[in-house]
């Protein structure tokens, strides 16, 4: 693949493993190990049989005919949140715990924003019998309060992140933190393309399901396997890197990309990325990062959840490097407004994620015949106090 890391765990100028020393025989084990063990048979045979009869895949691919109609193209829903647990995460999950009980690991920590990688995460922790901790920023924790409590419910410790704005940045740092003091019996299952080499590369992959069945779905339904356009919402970006994966090669599929404008791209209260972020590292590699001109961390701000956090993925940094990926933004309104619009079109109520996706289509001038695929990456149940809250409906 012309976009696949590079041995170095590189996407360009972008990735790498920027780690503390204590952390190095943890990831230099990942690196060394997972490909073996992800392309060996018998783990593909448990994955695909979860995937299949645990999670509810394939997923279907559906053709919105009203909201077709209000943009005057075919767009098809990829329906992530009708996975077990409400959202994509859940395909990175079940690989990752698979990967650590074949590496002898013990014990499970993981990071959250709007909770759904959280609720996945201890999800599969409940199935494989296995101990879990989930740090979880406290703004997010009472924003999203329901998916805290499904934690619980399923066996998982949530430990609050109580340093800088209290969300996903906060969270990650004090997961990585925890990884250092307990480097021999845990697992860390990173629930984006972010992170040191190989986590963006493996989740990718683990997500790469998403668009290996938009192919063959279209295929099926079109007679073409291949769309005119893709739209996922990137904050770290796994269910983007998951959407696009088999298109990558594919230059003609034009492929979107949208980020959390927040209050506006002018407004200080942003996680809009590639428009105000510029080279650094954090978490572990090197990507695009809002940061001040001495290179601290700029926090950023979304009211989604899932979208609160100031870098991308590096294979979207990549991606947006070399112009392979259209980003756009979408702000709050637009996002909650696009929300409801899906919920009065289709019946459908998404997370204010996938809701950005479809704030973007406004963004677009489609041909009648053109096939639009947004991922919808999950469901809005988390996010009833918000949109409740926002009350513009």
């Amino acid at each position: 693949m012309k976009y696949a890391v590079n041995e170095h765990g590189y996407y360009g100028k972008f990735g790498g493993a920027y780690i503390p020393e204590m952390l190095y025989p943890n990831v230099e084990e990942l690196r060394t190990k997972y490909l073996d063990i992800v392309h060996d048979a018998g783990f593909q045979e448990e994955f695909q049989q979860l995937l299949r009869d645990y999670v509810g895949r394939p997923t279907p691919l559906y053709l919105a005919k009203r909201l077709s109609e209000r943009y005057g193209a075919e767009i098809y829903l990829k329906r992530e949140d009708l996975c077990h647990t409400g959202a994509h995460k859940i395909n990175n999950t079940i690989g990752q715990i698979l990967l650590a009980r074949r590496l002898g690991k013990q014990k499970i920590i993981a990071e959250t924003g709007a909770g759904q990688h959280g609720v996945a995460t201890a999800t599969v922790c409940a199935l494989m019998g296995m101990e879990c901790i989930v740090y979880m920023g406290k703004v997010d924790m009472e924003r999203q309060r329901p998916n805290v409590e499904r934690m619980r419910i399923l066996g998982t410790k949530v430990i609050p992140a109580l340093s800088g704005s209290m969300t996903l940045k906060d969270a990650t740092n004090e997961a990585m933190r925890h990884w250092i003091n307990h480097p021999t019996d845990t697992h860390y299952i990173i629930g984006s393309v972010v992170g040191p080499h190989p986590y963006p590369d493996m989740v990718a992959r683990f997500q790469s399901v998403i668009s290996e069945e938009i192919r063959k779905q279209l295929n099926e339904k079109v007679g073409n396997p291949y769309p005119d356009y893709v739209f996922a919402c990137v904050g770290g970006g796994s269910n983007a890197a998951g959407a696009f994966y088999h298109f990558l090669d594919d230059e003609h599929v034009n492929l979107v990309g949208v980020e959390a404008a927040g209050l506006g791209l002018d407004s200080g209260e942003s996680a809009a990325t590639t428009v105000l972020g510029k080279p650094g590292v954090l978490h572990g590699s090197k990507t695009l990062l809002m940061q001040t001109a001495d290179g601290q961390v700029v926090e950023p701000y979304s009211i989604s959840a899932g979208l609160d956090y100031p870098g991308i993925g590096p294979i979207h940094a990549h991606l947006f490097d070399v112009g392979r990926v259209k980003f756009v933004s979408a702000t709050d309104d637009e996002a909650m407004h696009a929300g409801i619009e899906l919920s009065r079109t289709e019946g459908i109520i998404p997370a204010i994620e996938t809701a950005h996706a479809i704030a973007a289509l406004r963004q677009f001038e489609f041909q009648k015949d053109d096939v639009v695929v947004i991922n919808l990456s999950g469901r809005g149940d988390k996010d009833l106090e918000t949109y409740i809250k926002w009350g513009k409906y």
